[in-house]
């Protein structure tokens, strides 16, 4: 039965009594109270801005102050997946390549096949990109895909290994790729941000600021010629981002920093619960730096996920579909009761094999 496992869709969504999800990297926390404030009184129901309201491009802009950036470096998409999907069509054309390291976000293959574009891997000793490894592969590449906080690994790119990337990129006229949804939960350094022209940042509203279903994310580019190109393709696939969830974004930017660091502290601790309770499992993992997932060894894992959800209502991920087909990924986005009854069942479903 285990061939059912065909890809997380299968998970995505499903509500049953009993359940403990570690899949969908989906936080449970609240979004910002603020974002309903505007609901009584919203009367707008035409089309928007194809690049996105210029309110929420000018509000963004305190993101980027070491970019000097303006309302037109932007566009509002249809959270960061819509965003991903523009710049790879955006900078590429078919039977180009671009470079991740994996293991990679599940999405990252398929879109860059259904854009005939092909992947180009890197592999990372611990979670870390090897520097020598992408000055190999790198020059056959026209660009370069960071993704640190990475979904699914937890880990963190170091520094001067960015810094690498970002020199040997711009002197070869590679662009950088910066998948950067995670960038507030970070645990161990404040977040480094890739910069330059040759830089595009994506971001969404998903994670931060738990509006998953709302769909909002964006690009950011000091390359205007992308941001149009961006533009001119998205006037043909979704048109305008739903404008109500943009009003609401603009209410969510207004979020204290203090409610965001009481979130990350949240997040850690939850990190550490689920780190330490699979390591008294005996397994074998890495211990997150960033983001929400774990992701451990395991033996027979197409038989572990499948049963553990079957017979012990627990979802986990395949590891396969991360480019990693030794491990699972958990994501601890949930509350530390539930997190420590999964491990339970965990535990019970290991000593019963």
């Amino acid at each position: 039965m285990t061939d059912k496992l065909s890809s997380p869709s299968m998970f995505i969504g499903i509500k049953q009594e009993n359940l403990i999800s570690f899949g969908s990297g989906q936080p449970d926390m609240p979004p910002p109270k603020g974002i309903y404030d505007i609901l009584p009184k919203y009367t707008n129901f035409a089309y928007g801005l194809i690049q996105g309201e210029e309110k929420l491009r000018n509000s963004l802009r305190s993101e980027f102050l070491n970019q000097d950036a303006d309302k037109d470096n932007f566009v509002i998409t249809n959270g960061a997946s819509e965003a991903i999907d523009l710049t790879f069509r955006s900078i590429c054309k078919p039977k180009d390549k671009i470079l991740i390291h994996a293991p990679y976000y599940y999405s990252y293959p398929p879109l860059l096949k259904a854009n005939h574009i092909e992947p180009v891997i890197t592999e990372t000793i611990g979670g870390r990109i090897q520097i020598d490894d992408v000055e190999q592969k790198i020059h056959e590449c026209k660009a370069i895909l960071i993704n640190s906080p990475s979904n699914p690994t937890g880990r963190i790119q170091e520094i001067k290994t960015l810094k690498e990337i970002e020199k040997l990129a711009k002197d070869l006229g590679k662009v950088i790729i910066s998948d950067e949804v995670y960038k507030d939960l970070i645990y161990e350094r404040e977040n480094y941000m890739l910069s330059g022209d040759h830089v595009i940042t994506i971001n969404s509203f998903s994670k931060t600021f738990s509006m998953c279903g709302f769909r909002i994310g964006y690009l950011y580019s000091n390359d205007k010629s992308i941001v149009k190109r961006a533009i001119d393709i998205k006037t043909h696939s979704s048109m305008n981002t739903n404008i109500l969830a943009q009003q609401m974004a603009i209410e969510a930017l207004k979020t204290p920093k203090s409610v965001i660091e009481e979130q990350r502290v949240r997040w850690e601790n939850r990190r550490d619960t689920i780190y330490k309770g699979l390591q008294d499992l005996g397994l074998d993992l890495w211990k997150p730096e960033g983001a929400f997932y774990v992701f451990p060894k395991i033996k027979n894992p197409r038989k572990t996920v499948w049963e553990l959800y079957k017979n012990h209502d627990v979802i986990t991920y395949l590891g396969e579909w991360f480019g990693s087909p030794n491990r699972i990924r958990l994501s601890y986005a949930l509350e530390t009761d539930k997190i420590e009854e999964g491990l339970r069942r965990i535990k019970n479903y290991i000593n019963n094999t």
